[in-house]
């Protein structure tokens, strides 16, 4: 069992940290201010607690980034960047822009030449990035159950030891995990959010997941 440092307050954050903690793993979560977490601790058990982004991030052995996207970089500078060296950091966040979708489309801040973990791992170096949990909706994120077995995690990140610890962690959670490469192979994942998107934002259907099919 590991300690699990989850930064981010809002629905993805909880929905990760509930999960972990299920799985016997000790949580913090963390918020620019803990106290809003007060009752989310109660409820969650001995093994749950609430601190800043920098007491989260110095205390947890691995850390889930779980905020929205435009406020990541400022997270990864509050969570403090020698907190997170050597550190594996799962990076569930994607850089939707605040401007509205077009048909369905979301609009996204970076360009497909540079995606957003990789300016994380510009603020901090010495982490090990791991982009997961960010091609699906946090209903499904945990557990998911689909007619054709476990749906497919996409992940990618340049450090192998944080990978296998990030694969280990998603066929507990019931996921199939899915290496793409190195950190650049975020400029690919990340809009695989756009695409998961496009049925809820314009039919709304948000029932589904990826799933990649090899032969052999």
């Amino acid at each position: 069992m590991s300690k699990y440092a989850v930064l981010g307050s809002g629905q993805v954050g909880q929905v990760l940290a509930d999960g972990l903690l299920a799985e016997g793993h000790e949580v913090m979560r963390a918020s620019r201010e803990p106290s809003k977490l007060a009752e989310w601790k109660e409820k969650a058990g001995p093994k749950a607690q609430a601190g800043t982004f920098e007491q989260a991030a110095r205390w947890g052995e691995q850390i889930v980034l779980a905020v929205k996207g435009s406020a990541a970089e400022q997270a990864v500078e509050l969570a403090g960047p020698a907190n997170l060296a050597g550190k594996t950091v799962i990076d569930a966040t994607n850089p939707i822009a605040d401007a509205p979708p077009v048909n369905g489309v979301l609009r996204f801040f970076t360009n497909l030449d540079e995606s957003l973990m990789e300016r994380l791992q510009k603020k901090a170096p010495e982490a090990h990035f791991v982009k997961a949990f960010s091609c699906v909706g946090n209903p499904f994120m945990i557990h998911p159950k689909f007619p054709g077995g476990p749906p497919t995690m996409f992940i990618c990140g340049s450090h192998a030891g944080a990978k296998a610890e990030v694969t280990k962690l998603l066929g507990s959670l019931g996921w199939e995990a899915a290496d793409m490469g190195s950190i650049e192979a975020a400029r690919a994942i990340e809009p695989l959010c756009m695409l998961w998107c496009i049925p809820g934002l314009s039919q709304n259907k948000w029932t589904h997941a990826f799933k990649l099919l090899q032969l052999g």
